[in-house]
């Protein structure tokens, strides 16, 4: 594949997680949490190589009973909980140009948390950030209530997050939101060096649905994911 077009697939996994433990193996559907995303991964047309970045080896583990070469563990000073992804990202793409020469075009950062998300995706967000000429492309969604209905409370006080006169005037004249929902980054390697986000200069958004952006970061999206992926399994062999 031409240098200027390779793509680099990114899955990164440590063992720990506060919220759910061992979260990136839990069973969800009837398979591990992450093993969704190492498919979409490796279903991708566009990804030219997959890596697993873990410092964990029963993760390694899983990621080369489904096809992935695993080169390299993570060095525990990158696998805490204050981490910083952009050093998990100069790591990984660190040790494939040293020992292999391999420097792609840019890096698709696709965290298992997502299960939702598919190959359609991130071949989707790969042309899009082809055809925009982007520096990088984010995945979000709509966001099911509009952040300006949100309000915080504080001593006895209500605060609106929009001005109490612009909410009045009607949804109509709401600025645009999105979440941001974690399930593709994509970002030119050029970039990664100097960021301190694994987004930069003309950053392109990519829309998915709501129900393909569940993020798992407790129970309750654990079980709606499972949920999803289950309605989505037997429609698929319906």
């Amino acid at each position: 594949m031409n240098a200027e077009r390779r793509f680099l697939g990114l899955i990164p996994a440590r063992g720990g997680s506060k919220g759910i433990p061992r979260k990136n193996l839990i069973s969800i559907a009837g398979k591990p949490l992450i093993d969704y995303t190492i498919e979409a991964a490796l279903g991708s047309r566009r990804l030219d190589r997959v890596l697993l970045s873990t410092d964990d080896e029963e993760i390694a583990e899983t990621g080369r009973r489904l096809g992935l070469k695993m080169p390299f563990l993570r060095p525990a000073e990158l696998a805490g909980d204050d981490a910083p992804m952009m050093a998990v990202i100069r790591h990984a793409v660190g040790q494939l140009e040293s020992a292999e020469g391999y420097r792609p075009m840019a890096v698709v950062l696709l965290q298992p948390t997502s299960p939702l998300r598919t190959a359609a995706h991130v071949d989707a967000a790969i042309e899009l950030f082809l055809k925009e000429d982007a520096d990088s492309v984010v995945s979000v969604s709509e966001p099911l209530e509009h952040p300006c209905d949100m309000a915080w409370f504080e001593k006895g006080t209500m605060h609106l997050a929009l001005s109490a006169e612009e909410r009045w005037k009607g949804r109509q004249t709401y600025p645009n939101f999105y979440f941001v929902n974690g399930a593709i980054y994509i970002v030119k390697t050029e970039l990664i060096e100097t960021a301190n986000h694994p987004w930069g200069g003309k950053t392109v958004p990519f829309l998915m649905s709501p129900l393909d952006s569940i993020d798992v970061d407790g129970d309750a999206q654990l079980k709606l994911a499972g949920l999803l992926l289950e309605r989505r399994l037997s429609h698929h062999f319906a």
